[in-house]
């Protein structure tokens, strides 16, 4: 009786995808209890061998399912609960088989329940593996910088180099502090240069509320004045850093000295290219599956490969921290916020005379409508520069030659904010 596994699949990627963990865990467990209950019923109901074990397994994942969604547990709750429900899980499914292969005649009917039955017993087996993988992994790797308290929670910012003005990195999908370990030191050679991550990510805490642009520009703000950074700053964006660096100049203009958009999304993404919504509808309901597979220990089919160009230490900050359940869950929550902040970023209009210069990488796989909307990124200062370089979206970070594009991108802005200073009176 394939009906639970079934049910739980229509619930988490039909009905409620996209949606945060506890939620996907929740339905998910109710699903699955919604098989054994109809099991129970309609065979007490339709036949002469009713199948009333079968309420057991039912009551029990749907308590927990319940649970799960009332109490929306966090990180923490969760991954200390992998050191319970494996080896109950496991029980439970060693005793449904057990009953079943006594109850269920003919045999036939029991081969009926096994995608049932191996379900549980490679969710139990998945889960003790990767709890067990965690707890193997240590300690994460040294922190640089340091954390700074902005608020209701703490950010790590991590900044070397000296001069002015200060550039601050802001990454793209799922990209950490650590994405930018080939380009902080070759632009900290020229000022100084930041990196942060963001709530969720890598040594940041994470934060309850919307992952939106404005609570991103509301918290590198604070981070930055608390920090004793002083402006006003070049701002680096790559991929969606582009548009999270938008909303900051459109919120706080006077802060904002210089802007790079490497290889930026568009404020425009769902209209100026056709074929994302479709991608955005298929990426926010994966990216909410992915902290869940991970805690069911498909972490290994999960990781890709650590960029072998990044420094050591940021490699190691790579593998530590980006296929975490923790980092996955906080990238389905900005993933989630994506069309508010595509949204937001649209008040920037325009930035006057303030330098920037646009890059587009040319290699590799370009959605459509991409290059209008890379063109009309420069439009937004009729002093622009507007470049495009033999590289690919991620190589422009993550390779040591590729990265030399963004290098230059970055010092050619701060070059020309402090050709602006010296010959203002």
């Amino acid at each position: 009786m394939p009906l639970g596994p079934l049910a739980a699949a229509v619930l988490v990627l039909g009905v409620v995808g996209g949606a945060p963990e506890h939620v996907v865990i929740g339905c998910g467990l109710l699903g699955l209890a919604l098989g054994w209950a109809v099991l129970a019923l309609a065979s007490s109901a339709l036949t002469d061998r009713p199948q009333r074990w079968a309420a057991v397994p039912a009551a029990g994942l749907g308590a927990v399912g319940a649970a799960v969604l009332v109490l929306a547990p966090g990180d923490r709750v969760l991954t200390a609960a992998g050191w319970v429900w494996p080896p109950l899980l496991l029980a439970l499914t060693v005793w449904t088989t057990v009953r079943a292969a006594r109850s269920m005649r003919p045999r036939a009917a029991f081969w009926l329940l096994s995608p049932a039955l191996v379900v549980l017993l490679l969710a139990a087996l998945g889960g003790g593996s990767a709890t067990l993988r965690t707890a193997l992994a240590g300690d994460p790797p040294s922190m640089p910088g340091q954390l700074v308290d902005v608020g209701s929670h703490r950010l790590h910012l991590s900044c070397t180099g000296s001069g002015s003005p200060t550039v601050v990195l802001l990454g793209g999908m799922g990209e950490t502090s650590a994405a930018w370990g080939l380009v902080q030191p070759a632009v900290a050679g020229t000022t100084r240069a930041c990196s942060y991550d963001r709530a969720g990510q890598a040594w940041s805490d994470s934060a309850t509320g919307p992952k939106d642009g404005r609570q991103v520009a509301a918290d590198l703000h604070a981070l930055l004045d608390r920090a004793g950074e002083p402006g006003p700053y070049v701002l680096a964006g790559h991929s969606v850093g582009g548009p999270y660096a938008m909303v900051y100049a459109a919120e706080h203009p006077d802060d904002v000295a210089g802007l790079v958009l490497l290889d930026s999304a568009s404020p425009f993404q769902f209209t100026a290219l056709p074929d994302y919504p479709g991608a955005y509808s298929f990426m926010r309901r994966a990216t909410a599956l992915l902290p869940v597979l991970q805690r069911l220990g498909a972490g290994p089919l999960l990781t890709s490969d650590v960029p072998a160009d990044l420094p050591p230490a940021a490699r190691s900050q790579v593998r530590a921290f980006d296929s975490s359940p923790r980092e996955l869950s906080g990238l389905r929550d900005e993933v989630a916020a994506y069309p508010a902040l595509f949204e937001q970023a649209q008040d920037l209009t325009g930035i006057g005379s303030t330098p920037l210069v646009v890059v587009s990488a040319t290699a590799g796989d370009r959605q459509a409508g991409w290059a209008d909307a890379q063109a009309a990124l420069a439009e937004l200062s009729p002093t622009s520069s507007h470049r495009l370089v033999p590289a690919t979206h991620s190589s422009l970070l993550l390779d040591a030659a590729d990265s030399g594009h963004s290098v230059a991108a970055i010092e050619d802005v701060v070059q020309a904010v402090r050709s602006t200073a010296v010959s203002e009176p």
